[in-house]
């Protein structure tokens, strides 16, 4: 399987099966990408928790300032990261510790060595690309089951 199609599957099987996507970066803005691509998650099923420091909510859901700050019982499938890369690994390193089977770095968002710790740790990593395309090209069919 070439490197791409590896991803594409990965990208898919993490859409599959996720419930619950923690966005790391959420905004409250309407003209901002996350905000746009929180609500495309919302529309096609699944639950997304905001992680924004000083933000009480997104889109009708209570934002947390970090990852951490997320009550334990709140099972989270997948953490979506939408800031700078040289930022990400932080994030990441919280998914990590967290126990969270996924983390889905957003376009532009490349970190290699933070996406390499997270497939040591078993997680299964998205990077330099954005769910919401990603359900565009499977014809807009999100989360199954």
């Amino acid at each position: 399987m070439h490197r791409r199609d590896e991803v594409t599957a990965t990208a898919d099987r993490i859409l599959d099966r996720a419930r619950v996507v923690a966005m790391v970066g959420a905004s409250p803005s309407p003209w901002r990408p996350s905000h746009g691509v929180l609500r495309t998650l919302l529309d096609h099923g699944y639950e997304v928790i905001p992680i924004r420091p000083g933000v009480d909510e997104v889109l009708g859901r209570r934002a947390y300032p970090d990852l951490a700050s997320v009550p334990e019982e709140v099972e989270i499938d997948v953490v979506d990261i939408f800031r700078r890369a040289d930022r990400a690994g932080a994030h990441v390193d919280e998914a990590i510790a967290r126990g969270v089977g996924a983390v889905w770095l957003q376009l532009g968002v490349i970190d290699h060595a933070a996406a390499d710790r997270a497939r040591a740790a078993g997680l299964d990593v998205v990077m330099d690309r954005c769910p919401a395309i990603e359900l565009r090209r499977r014809g807009g069919v999100g989360r199954r089951g």
